[in-house]
């Protein structure tokens, strides 16, 4: 009896392995969709300050076949900026939304993003996912609302916008892992100092 169950146990290990190994590639691709903020900056101009941010972004592959398939992603990028203040709730000083529609046209065979009225194409999904994920020179705060000496705190998003979805898909959204992109809130601090 021994002798037949021994070749059993020998494989079980590698059929072990091989069930561990799918499954956790499995899980890191449905981790792997997210967007997260790699860096921010908030610079003087002669305008105010304008912002200065970088964002990692990866879709899971059903989000990038829908893409393809012409279905738009809907971005929103919102900035936030208050001051604490200490027996009150935060005073807001300043904020920014921006909208971003990212849709793949067949017949040209570009993925275009637009942003408002402007549009740029794009020959692949990597190429215009990377210039989605960049920020240069926004103008969040105007000038005069800074006060020296005060520290004020920022808070930066990215996130894709599932109420832009075909309604079908707002459902899916809700349900399936696959339809969802997890997306981190960069914080910091920082003192506004008198020569800025």
């Amino acid at each position: 009896m021994t002798a037949s169950i021994t070749p059993c146990w020998k494989k079980l290990p590698e059929r072990a392995l091989a069930f561990c190994l799918g499954l956790w590639l499995s899980l890191g691709i449905a981790l792997a969709a997210g967007i997260e903020p790699k860096q921010a900056a908030l610079l003087p101009d002669e305008r105010g300050h304008v912002l200065n941010a970088e964002f990692a972004i990866r879709l899971a592959p059903r989000l990038e076949e829908a893409v393809g398939l012409g279905v738009p992603l809907d971005f929103r990028l919102e900035f936030v900026l208050t001051r604490k203040r200490r027996y009150w709730v935060d005073e807001h000083i300043a904020g920014r939304v921006l909208n971003y529609r990212l849709s793949y046209h067949a017949l040209t065979r570009q993925f275009r993003l637009s942003v408002g009225g402007l549009h740029q194409s794009f020959a692949s999904l990597d190429e215009a996912l990377q210039v989605l994920g960049r920020v240069a020179r926004l103008q969040v705060v105007e000038s005069g609302r800074l006060t020296p000496g005060e520290t004020y705190s920022a808070a930066l998003r990215l996130s894709l916008d599932h109420s832009q979805l075909p309604r079908p898909l707002q459902v899916d959204a809700l349900a399936d892992r696959d339809w969802r992109v997890e997306a981190k809130t960069l914080r910091w601090e920082f003192t506004h100092l008198p020569d800025q």
